[in-house]
């Protein structure tokens, strides 16, 4: 029975435990704002931010060391995320203009 135990991980040193995380992308939109991207889109790992990516770069880049080793086993993940987020950039950008109609803002 201990060799069992042992086996599942529930005895012994090196027990191993369930552990829940958190993943969250939060993109943000405007349109008119001096001195802020259009778009904006951050990626979080239990509150940590991990990736960013915005309007005026127009590239998604890492903000861990980990995530910056990604590449290593999957060079294209970048370039990726990347057209990604230029894909999102776009229908934000056209929903905004769709909401300053709907709600008369188109000027001013």
């Amino acid at each position: 029975m201990l060799l069992f135990l042992l086996l599942m991980g529930i005895v012994g040193p090196h027990c191993t435990s369930a552990r829940t995380h958190s993943l969250k992308y939060f993109d943000t939109a405007s349109s008119g704002v001096p001195n802020f991207p259009e778009f904006v889109s951050v990626g979080l790992v239990d509150e940590v931010e991990m990736m960013h990516y915005d309007s005026n770069t127009k590239k998604a880049e890492p903000k861990q060391d980990w995530m910056s080793k990604i590449t290593d086993e999957d060079p294209q993940y970048w370039e990726r995320d990347t057209q990604i987020g230029l894909s999102n950039q776009q229908v934000y950008k056209v929903g905004i203009e769709t909401l300053k109609q709907r709600f008369n803002q188109t000027g001013g």
